[in-house]
């Protein structure tokens, strides 16, 4: 069965074989196969109409785990595409930010 997970991680293997050693790893506490695939879903349902509510608030929780966790990395491809992964949430996550007033 082809799931988002393995999708991702073949992708990721595709440019850097050595990404597989990140499959099942976590710094602190935030795993990244799953904070990747997490924000692709939500990134696509932004694309395809935007998020509800629930899904506006798990976007911005896992910019802050990025934003957590990218310094943490010390594999250079890897903390490369997590930088740019964070980018590409923020950018989706930009339309719900509140005016200033």
């Amino acid at each position: 069965m082809i799931t988002q997970d393995s999708i991702t991680i073949t992708t990721i293997s595709r440019a850097d074989p050595s990404a597989f050693l990140l499959v099942g790893r976590d710094f602190d506490g935030v795993d990244l196969v799953l904070l990747d695939a997490d924000v692709a879903g939500l990134v696509q349902q932004e694309l395809n109409g935007g998020l509800d509510d629930s899904g506006i608030a798990h976007l911005w929780a896992r910019i802050a785990d990025l934003d957590k966790i990218v310094p943490l990395i010390n594999e250079e491809y890897c903390a490369s595409y997590f930088t740019k992964l964070r980018t590409m949430a923020q950018v989706a996550a930009a339309p719900y930010i509140p005016a200033a007033t």
